[in-house]
């Protein structure tokens, strides 16, 4: 393996229709086309991509965000996946260590993410914790459609 971290590109879009489809978010190539010219216009979002050998096995996107409660910013990571064929080999924690080195270089100065409470998630509970993160917090959501 020859794991390349970097930006995503337009040419990503077709694989991030299987990986989101693992995240628990099926999404059409349209729907993903035109969400990210829309993220792509707002400065504080960013999104990186793992590649192998030209395919794209692993996604990250963060955005830099400004907090009430005290003085600075951080990062929070809004949607995290490795492709499931090529998970426990290394690669979620690159992918993580590249999504950091971004908020470093971005002047933030912690990182927040959520993950589900469902039990298909446990095995990336254990994997946030392996990398430093701890649980800190219950999120909670509600649709407004």
């Amino acid at each position: 393996m020859n794991v390349v971290i970097r930006s995503l590109e337009i040419r990503d879009y077709e694989a991030l229709v299987k990986l989101f489809k693992e995240l628990g978010y099926p999404s059409s190539y349209k729907a993903i086309q035109e969400r990210f010219k829309l993220l792509g216009e707002q400065p504080s979002y960013h999104s990186l991509v793992a590649e192998d050998e030209g395919k794209v096995i692993g996604f990250a996107g963060i955005c830099k965000m400004y907090q009430f409660e005290r003085d600075g910013s951080y990062a929070r990571i809004l949607a995290f996946v490795v492709d499931s064929n090529f998970r426990k080999r290394g690669i979620g924690t690159l992918l993580l260590q590249s999504v950091e080195e971004w908020a470093r270089r971005n002047d933030c100065h912690s990182i927040a993410l959520n993950s589900g409470n469902r039990e298909e998630r446990t095995a990336a509970h254990s994997f946030y914790e392996a990398n430093g993160y701890v649980v800190r917090s219950s999120g909670f959501s509600k649709s407004l459609d």
